[in-house]
């Protein structure tokens, strides 16, 4: 059974070059290939040894994968509410996320033995390094699943939007688009079930096609949809930039899996020029898509730009039914290094199928915990911008950053070490003053809602 983990906020990667898949696991006497597309936020898979015969071109397309997800169909909110002038916070991001994305490959160069993002922590910091990364990883999949969950629940409300279905209880009142979201994680929970990660891939392994698909029903619906863009896109929200920073920090969440693409990489040399061409491609898509969102939608864009556009186009139901499969496939995968770490820590004398149930079981359990706080909760671009700038920042910036200190220090230069001194500090107070403003409009949403009640 595997021991490393890797985690991908929903967003696929390929590893190996017959097919998109995150990366491929392997063993003595067997090979699964497991694959994720994300979001947010940002999936996760486990291996022992990664086969190095990725190529330049295929590494290019992992990272990509890894990084579209949740977090592009909320730029254009970021945008019209943080001001034209926020693309700026989104390039350096997109600039200093490929900077520490390079560090975390110059830290597995340092030491081969490392294979996983938690192996560079506890290189850098020991056992307790490893158990703090190892927390962040699962607060960061928590959250990402409540993230697409609540994508889930507002998409369905829109493509049955003419559906009236009511379910009261003693303790409870269900509304048609909770009872529908409710219905989908049904469907989904037996996919928890799968110990096959070959059909766990299967599920997920449309996820980048997913995502592109958005793209280009955005890019139709300003050219063939009828709608003008001529909306005025402010110069700047400086009191929405804290809220808005995690947004975009959410969208470069995807380092915790970099690790394996660079030692699945036949010349892992290249890792760099790798992580610049992937960063360049997907800032410059984010961009595009959220002038192009903000232009067309302008104050009244929502924080899922699926939402915006017109319920009446064939090309908006694409969107949509993009939307609520993305999260579908994704459960499964997300479970994984959980799934994998409990049957590891199980008495070995008990029978596999047992492990099974337990696993199954569990994993049930936590999402339908899941479903309850996303259906208690349904504020995407709060959940989305607290997950970003709470776990997030840490996660593509100040760790990167300070592993690379500790474990080069004597050897780092002078102005190495400022900088990556300076990008914790502006990493922490990003962190911070985001998680703050965050948490304060989530609190004041709940509070609204239930005061209208």
């Amino acid at each position: 059974m595997c021991d490393k983990s890797c985690k991908s906020n929903g967003k696929q990667l390929c590893l190996d070059s017959t097919c998109c898949l995150p990366h491929q696991v392997t063993s003595e006497n067997s090979s699964n290939n497991i694959g994720e597309n994300s979001t947010d936020l940002e999936s996760l898979a486990y291996h022992q040894h990664v086969k190095s015969n990725t190529t330049f071109l295929h590494a290019v397309i992992n990272m990509i994968g890894m990084l579209i997800g949740l977090g592009q169909l909320s730029t254009p909110y970021a945008l019209e509410n943080g001001g034209w002038m926020s693309s700026i916070i989104l390039i350096g991001l997109g600039i200093i996320c490929a900077y520490t994305s390079h560090l975390l490959g110059k830290c597995l160069q340092k030491n081969p033995k490392s294979k996983d993002y938690k192996d560079i922590g506890h290189q850098a910091f020991g056992t307790k390094g490893r158990i703090i990364v190892t927390s962040f990883i699962y607060l960061e999949i928590f959250m990402a699943l409540i993230s697409y969950t609540i994508s889930l629940h507002d998409n369905l409300s829109i493509v049955f939007i003419n559906t009236n279905l009511k379910l009261k209880g003693i303790l409870f009142h269900l509304s048609t688009s909770q009872i529908l979201t409710t219905i989908a994680i049904l469907i989904a929970i037996p996919t928890l079930w799968l110990r096959n990660f070959s059909s766990i891939s299967f599920l997920s392994s449309g996820g980048i096609f997913m995502s592109l698909l958005i793209f280009v029903t955005v890019a139709c619906t300003a050219i063939f949809g009828g709608i003008k863009a001529n909306h005025q896109i402010p110069f700047l929200h400086l009191q929405n930039i804290p809220s808005i920073s995690g947004l975009y920090i959410f969208s470069y969440a995807g380092h915790i899996v970099f690790p394996n693409i660079y030692t699945a990489m036949k010349d892992p040399s290249k890792f760099t020029k790798v992580s610049i061409v992937s960063f360049s491609l997907v800032t410059t898509l984010y961009i595009s898509l959220g002038f192009m969102g903000a232009k067309l939608f302008g104050p009244q864009v929502s924080s899922q730009i699926t939402l915006s556009m017109p319920h009446d186009q064939i090309i908006t139901k694409f969107a949509l039914w993009a939307t609520i499969l993305t999260p579908m496939t994704k459960y499964a995968l997300e479970f994984a290094p959980i799934a994998i770490e409990l049957e590891e820590n199980l008495p070995s004398s008990m029978k596999s199928k047992v492990k099974m149930m337990i696993r199954g079981i569990v994993g049930s359990i936590l999402l339908l915990v899941i479903l309850i706080l996303a259906l208690s909760v349904p504020y995407f671009e709060h959940v989305l911008s607290l997950t970003g700038s709470l776990v997030g920042v840490g996660i593509c910036v100040i760790f990167p950053c300070a592993f690379y200190t500790k474990i080069f220090w004597g050897e780092i230069s002078r102005m190495s070490l400022i900088l990556n001194v300076a990008l914790i500090i502006i990493g922490g107070l990003l962190g911070v003053v985001g998680t703050i403003s965050s948490s304060k409009l989530l609190e004041k949403s709940l509070k609204r809602a239930h005061d209208s009640t």
